[in-house]
């Protein structure tokens, strides 16, 4: 690239991790556990989130895809009398850190390889900042980010640009010589809100047409990130 690249910000599901195995079979429990502890129907709360329950699988015009944990816990607390959303929040944050997770590439020597590079590396997610360190912790990496940041880390949350720039600034780095990567328009728009670089990835649940007019390229997935460097 004719352009200096200094720092990468990476969000976390769909992007660093399979979106659908991590949080699939997790949000399929998280609903079953919370129709049997409120006595509520699972199948309507399923509704309430755009979610297949039978078919385990969000669905791809779920509101809940790219928000935080608060929003979601507010969405189905609606679906669910006499339930609260504080509760629902909590429930989310203490079992997200055991979701499964499946990385599209190796992500111990992808990551050696970019700060190899000297690029210093964030992830920026709309997830708590417990669940991030706890997936980062549990797939070995976490000592590989330079910043990581939650919702709740103070930041505030995409697509709000400040996450983003809290990076920039925290180690002194132009924007412009940053790059966001992510697998949804949240991603995209506030790494374009910020003034960085965007690429999007396709290990989300958004497709190659809807990421692109926000996007400096659409990749399959993270591991093309090097050979976009080298262009």
């Amino acid at each position: 690239m004719s352009a200096t690249i200094t720092g990468i910000i990476f969000d976390k599901d769909g992007t660093l991790f399979d979106f659908h195995t991590t949080w699939s079979v997790w949000t399929h429990d998280l609903l079953q556990d919370l129709a049997r502890t409120h006595d509520g129907n699972a199948e309507a709360l399923a509704r309430a989130i755009e979610f297949d329950l039978a078919a385990c699988r969000f669905l791809p015009t779920s509101p809940i895809i790219a928000a935080t944990n608060r929003e979601g816990a507010e969405a189905l607390a609606a679906a669910l009398p006499g339930a609260n959303a504080d509760d629902i929040e909590e429930h989310m944050r203490q079992s997200s850190g055991a979701a499964p997770l499946r990385p599209p590439v190796p992500l111990d020597p992808f990551l050696t390889g970019l700060a190899g590079r000297g690029l210093k590396l964030g992830v920026v997610t709309n997830d708590t900042d417990h669940g991030a360190r706890a997936h980062l912790t549990s797939a070995g990496v976490l000592d590989h980010f330079d910043f990581v940041a939650g919702y709740d880390s103070g930041h505030g949350a995409k697509p709000a640009p400040d996450p983003l720039l809290a990076f920039a600034r925290q180690h002194a780095l132009d924007p412009v010589q940053c790059v966001m990567v992510g697998d949804s328009t949240h991603d995209l728009r506030a790494g374009r809100a910020a003034g960085m670089w965007t690429l999007g990835v396709l290990t989300g649940m958004a497709g190659a047409d809807e990421l692109a007019s926000l996007s400096d390229a659409v990749l399959p997935d993270i591991g093309h990130i090097p050979a976009w460097l080298d262009r």
